[in-house]
């Protein structure tokens, strides 16, 4: 009877092995095929890649493997060859990253130009887009005129997000904003980005807004402008139902970001008994908040920071001018004195009749033929949409959206004669 007994149990512990062997397998396949399946994909994002040398795609490091997220397919990448003086005299390219979903394609391609007009350093771009823009992006941006093309590189990354609440932070406000959260926990090797949203334009040059990361302290992890300059109209002073930064709370639509202290910053919280880690910190504070939170990832943004402020540099609106800080009169100084560096168009701004100086900008740039006299591109037909925006408060401060860009222009014709001039004594 024992003998028996051990041989039934040599028997199933032999059919138990087999199974999980079998399972092993299988499992081991579909990966496999998971994995060709991605590269064909990839592939037809981009034709002819692995037929090219190493030396002709760009090798912008590993993608984080960061456990919720699986595996990520690798970047559609390309390099450039670069030709600015600036990156051979040893200067890494600027990062900028940016995340698009839906109809935001044409924006997006929009702010990345005006970003490669007036830029004399070069730039790297993150995009983080779903996989039926991917083909767009690269078709766009390897058909911009040479001259152009050559100062920047480029990598484009599926929308992700943890697995076990994928579908609940792609819903979260708009359809992939709040992309921008895990961008330090994807981007893995890289230390530093300017994250921007798809309807932000550049009237100065990216590298000037990058300089602020020379001023920060040894707390500070980003960098982001005020959501209102008047408390009378604020928002989140008004309204909010949970923690915010500051007195009008913060807008996260341009945000420069030091992803190395973000990754290793433990972040106090009202969610746990000690501080946590940004990889630790979001999910619960999702959990926690999700029922009284309005704009999504940038309410989640405004409670870390509430309670980290030291962590926090603030910067003045002209780095970020919205609607808000002209449509019920002019409330912006800084724009005002300097003009508007960096425009943010938000809620559809560039796209309706209601706010026309900022469409007025948006069109001039979208429709500016590279290659073109940028000042009888960009700033003449410029002045000339505002003059017919004078009915509104905006389009009655017009050189808030012209002072800068007629400067950028003035530098970025210094900078292509001094850079002839290299050339040729080179």
């Amino acid at each position: 009877m024992l003998r028996n007994l051990r041989g039934l149990f040599v028997f199933t512990l032999l059919v138990f092995c087999s199974v999980l062997y079998i399972f092993n397998q299988l499992v081991s396949s579909l990966e496999s095929a998971n994995q060709q399946s991605r590269a064909q994909r990839t592939r037809a994002v981009d034709p002819g890649r692995s037929e090219r040398a190493h030396d002709d795609r760009c090798d912008s490091g590993p993608v984080s493997r960061w456990e919720p997220y699986g595996r990520l397919p690798a970047p559609v990448c390309r390099r450039p060859r670069w030709t600015d003086p600036a990156h051979r005299s040893g200067w890494d390219p600027v990062g900028l990253a940016v995340v698009a979903c839906g109809s935001r394609l044409e924006e997006t391609l929009t702010m990345l130009k005006s970003a490669v007009l007036f830029s004399r350093r070069d730039l790297h771009f993150h995009i983080f887009a779903e996989d039926e823009l991917h083909a767009g992006f690269t078709h766009a941006l390897d058909s911009w005129p040479h001259r152009f093309r050559s100062r920047f590189l480029y990598s484009v990354y599926p929308v992700s997000f943890p697995s076990e609440n994928a579908r609940e932070w792609k819903r979260l406000f708009k359809p992939c904003a709040s992309q921008r959260l895990f961008i330090p926990l994807i981007l893995q090797h890289v230390d530093s980005v300017l994250y921007v949203d798809t309807d932000v334009l550049f009237l100065r040059a990216v590298e000037d807004v990058w300089r602020l990361l020379a001023g920060f302290n040894q707390t500070h992890v980003a960098a982001m402008a005020p959501e209102h300059e008047e408390p009378r109209i604020g928002w989140y002073n008004r309204f909010s139902r949970h923690p915010y930064h500051g007195h009008t709370g913060l807008n996260s639509g341009v945000m420069l970001m030091n992803m190395t202290r973000i990754r290793h910053t433990h972040f106090k919280n009202d969610v746990a008994a000690v501080s946590l880690k940004w990889a630790d910190l979001l999910m619960p504070l999702l959990n926690k908040y999700k029922l009284n939170i309005t704009w999504g990832d940038q309410d989640l943004l405004n409670i870390i920071f509430h309670y980290n402020p030291e962590t926090l540099l603030v910067f003045p609106c002209h780095w970020n001018y919205r609607p808000d800080h002209c449509i019920y009169g002019s409330n912006c100084p800084p724009a005002e004195r300097h003009g508007a560096y960096i425009l943010h168009g938000n809620r559809g701004a560039y796209h309706d009749d209601r706010q026309p100086a900022f469409r007025a900008v948006y069109d001039v740039i979208q429709q500016f033929v590279f290659d073109e006299d940028p000042e009888r591109g960009l700033l003449v037909p410029l002045e000339e949409k505002l003059r017919s925006a004078e009915h509104t408060y905006c389009g009655r401060v017009p050189h808030i959206f012209t002072k800068r860009l007629r400067q950028s222009i003035r530098e970025l014709h210094t900078h292509t004669h001094t850079h002839t001039e290299h050339t040729l004594q080179v």
